[in-house]
């Protein structure tokens, strides 16, 4: 470890929070511009489908290997690599000519993105003191939700009026800003386990079981579908029981199924569950059944990031203070609270209930998120850090994918294939209802899980 003083402080989570910010604003605005990508190229709606799909599957699939190589390589340099790739990445999308070549643009966006996740939080965790990390995470958060904000808001900008080619030149220059941080102010490196042998057969399992269980997942009504997810499930299995007898494995399960990284994985997968698909639902409620604008409606959803976005930094500073199950368990009930309000919603609901809604749910997101990652990643040995950085976005990832196959899976148990039209109103209401009674309850289960996790400080 060299050189930790206030400045690379500074210098890192300023490189983490601009690497943060880039995923998830990408992420949303690329759905946003897929109506003009596909008059522009030609798309059709599958090849449409798989540019988001890829980005996402590329960025989950691979986190766990390149957390594990960042330990092994340093931490600074896969994110590196990671900032390039991206950046390389984002001007090939943006010059892309076919659809063809803009779905592997967006593969390698999404390939960098890993890079860039997988070791983000592992390098505030190296750089930061132990009782300084809360504050950092939390503003490593804003960021995440800073983007999840802008992105509809922005990205819509940007391809209304720049054309769809706009969000991807967007990320060029802001790359070689981190780059230059990078190479100017950011020095030292910080390792794991150099020398140590990269589990290469059990990352060749991993990344296509992994990829296949959370497409699979998404897809599991129809019978390809269904097949692709029991491949993932058996190909997982045999990745496990690798890990297990593998001396050095990209995944050490010993570490995660100790009581506080356990339960603090295992919360931030609920709460990422919870309430990942509520923008979908409550994009269709206010489009679909009361008529908004698309503006207006990214306007009011957008509330709940925004909440998570100002609080995040504060509630980071006071996890450093106190215990942080004070906040974990606090921050689950009143994210439980806001989506057990979200599942009382109907034709005539008053617009200020959705908006208590939302933001006791970004409040509770707020109070949940940063001492909840704190409390990971101090639960892990330093030498450790790389994979506990993957091991955390994965499970974000995960809890994603699952709460989109859980919504997918009620509205189709509904409503089937269908549009919804004024006929079938009381069925999207029911299955919206019903989902956010499923969520609320997840995140339920996710407050007594809070309980078991303590502050553990390496």
């Amino acid at each position: 470890m060299i050189n930790t003083g206030i400045n690379q402080e500074k210098t890192a989570l300023i490189l983490v929070a601009l690497g943060a910010f880039l995923i998830p604003f990408m992420g949303s605005s690329l759905n946003i511009a897929l109506p003009s990508i596909g008059d522009d190229l030609t798309g059709s709606l599958i090849l449409l489908g798989w540019l988001p799909t890829v980005f996402v599957l590329a960025n989950a699939a691979f986190l766990l290997p390149f957390g594990k190589l960042a330990d092994i390589h340093g931490r600074k340099r896969i994110f590196t690599y990671g900032v390039v790739i991206y950046t390389a990445a984002s001007l090939l999308a943006a010059l892309s000519p076919t659809i063809q070549f803009l779905i592997l643009g967006s593969f390698l966006q999404g390939l960098g993105c890993a890079l860039i996740f997988a070791t983000g939080t592992a390098l505030l965790s190296s750089v930061y003191p132990a009782n300084h990390r809360g504050a950092a995470f939390g503003f490593f958060i804003t960021a995440v939700y800073v983007g999840l904000f802008l992105g509809p808001l922005l990205g819509g900008f940007l391809v209304q009026n720049l054309g769809w080619r706009s969000i991807f030149f967007f990320n060029v220059p802001l790359g070689l800003i981190l780059l230059t941080l990078i190479f100017w102010r950011f020095k030292g490196e910080w390792t794991g386990a150099p020398g140590v042998k990269f589990d290469l057969l059990g990352s060749a399992i991993y990344i296509p079981s992994l990829a296949a269980l959370l497409y699979g997942f998404t897809d599991v009504g129809n019978s390809i579908g269904q097949m692709i997810f029991i491949v993932g499930v058996v190909g997982f299995i045999i990745f496990l029981w690798r890990e297990r007898v593998f001396l050095d494995p990209i995944l050490r399960l010993e570490d995660l199924l100790e009581r506080v990284s356990a339960s603090s994985a295992l919360a931030l997968l609920f709460i990422n569950i919870s309430t990942t698909a509520m923008w979908t639902l409550l994009s269709l409620y206010f489009q679909d059944l009361l008529g908004l604008e698309p503006q207006i409606t990214a306007l009011i959803v957008s509330v709940e990031p925004l909440m998570v976005a100002l609080l995040s930094p504060a509630v980071g500073r006071l996890s450093d203070q106190r215990e942080n199950r004070i906040f974990t368990v606090s921050g689950m009930f009143v994210t439980t609270t806001g989506l057990l309000i979200l599942s009382t919603l109907n034709l005539t609901t008053p617009l200020q209930i959705t908006i208590l809604g939302l933001v006791l749910v970004g409040v509770g997101i707020a109070l949940f998120s940063p001492p909840a990652t704190n409390t990971f990643m101090g639960s892990m040995k330093q030498a450790h850090y790389g994979m506990a950085s993957a091991t955390l976005s994965t499970m974000i990832y995960a809890g994603q994918t699952l709460s989109l196959g859980i919504l997918l899976f009620i509205i189709s148990g509904f409503m089937g294939n269908v549009q919804i039209t004024p006929a079938n109103y009381h069925l999207f209401l029911s299955s919206l209802n019903i989902a956010f009674l499923i969520f609320a309850t997840f995140s339920g289960v996710g407050v007594v899980i809070s309980l078991f996790m303590s502050k553990k400080v390496d």
